[in-house]
């Protein structure tokens, strides 16, 4: 065996499944197990499954970095064409490893060890690059309601969200009998880059309800400007362009997003700050009477951002804040004041006037 094995190649590694082979026999035999030839066999093979441990870690590392460098971000099985390599790597590797049923114990949980240790670096390595990516995807979109989540940028948000679910099989949470914690960290960066990812595209969404809410100032009462506008005849194309932009991008990020634990905390966040920012509109103007054109935006937008955030089931809890009572409040006193000035038909905020 040892003239055959000093015959091969350098890096080559044909000869493991001689190595699975004497081993399962001879672990197996309770005469042979531990015995001469059989730690002999252990002796010859632990340099070549330390070089190969060494070879695919480096290769996996590289396949990372030149993936990403290149990646495209375009949905695959669970993730991006990158995160999928990486994962059924870190994945075969351990396996083959496991499947050597090393006979030595303090050898084999070295190696489970480091095996672990390395999926962990190399999962916090795809999820610091992918979070990367997103924050440069989402500083290139429009601040108004022409902006769609763009789908690469939804893949991001599934190659955490698949990250997440693989660091508890190749990685996981419970400490082996040296304590090694190895799902510690790693579920730390995967929670710090879900809640980035979460607060960027809900600054994105408020940053545009803001947008909307600065045009509505120039009709403030007392205003040089609202006095100039109080000549113009308004439409609702502000209202009907946000209702929309809010509804694309519920239905888009639903549909693409494959963590519904994600979705939910996403749609819970930018609801409620967007009602914050209504409510903090409202209060700057407490002693001002809401412009009619005011009035009907704010009724349309709050009216549909309500029963959308509702369909997608935003909990009753969140939906029914006391900030959202403040702002329906205070858009059914200005209704019923604008109701006896303007002749305005008055409906319940929580109501849809129509499909649209």
């Amino acid at each position: 065996m040892d003239a055959v094995l000093e015959m091969q190649p350098p890096d080559t590694w044909s000869s493991f499944p001689l190595f699975q082979l004497l081993n399962d026999y001879l672990r197996n035999d309770s005469n042979l197990n531990g015995g001469k030839f059989h730690n002999h066999l252990r002796e010859v093979f632990a340099p070549h499954v330390i070089r190969y441990v060494d070879l695919m870690e480096a290769a996996v590392a590289q396949s990372i970095h030149r993936g990403f460098e290149k990646e495209r971000w375009e949905p695959k099985e669970h993730g991006t064409a990158t995160s999928d390599d990486l994962f059924r790597k870190l994945d075969a590797l351990q396996t083959f490893i496991r499947d050597l049923h090393w006979p030595e114990e303090v050898f084999a949980k070295h190696l489970d060890h480091r095996l672990k240790l390395m999926a962990a670096d190399m999962i916090e390595s795809c999820v610091n690059r992918t979070l990367k990516s997103f924050e440069v995807h989402i500083k290139k979109g429009r601040t108004n309601t022409d902006y769609r989540v763009p789908n690469e940028m939804c893949v991001m948000v599934n190659v955490v969200s698949d990250a997440k679910m693989q660091c508890m099989k190749l990685c996981p949470p419970s400490a082996d009998s040296e304590g090694h914690q190895y799902h510690t960290k790693i579920d730390e960066v995967i929670q710090l880059s879900n809640a980035t990812m979460i607060k960027e595209l809900v600054f994105k969404g408020v940053n545009i309800l803001r947008g909307i809410l600065t045009k509505l100032s120039r009709y403030d009462e007392g205003t040089f400007m609202a006095s100039i506008l109080s000549f113009t005849s308004p439409g609702m194309e502000s209202a009907d362009s946000y209702v929309s932009f809010i509804r694309n991008n519920l239905d888009e990020i639903r549909e693409r997003v494959h963590d519904e634990q994600f979705v939910e905390s996403l749609f819970e966040e930018w609801y409620t700050q967007n009602m914050n920012l209504l409510c903090d509109w409202l209060s700057d103007r407490l002693d001002l009477q809401l412009h009619i054109h005011q009035l009907n935006t704010l009724l349309k937008i709050v009216r549909k951002m309500y029963n959308d955030f509702e369909l997608h089931g935003i909990m009753e809890k969140s939906l029914n804040s006391k900030t959202y009572q403040t702002v329906k409040n205070r858009l059914q006193v200005e209704e019923a004041t604008a109701s006896v000035t303007h002749n305005l038909n008055s409906m319940p905020i929580d109501e849809d006037s129509d499909s649209n």
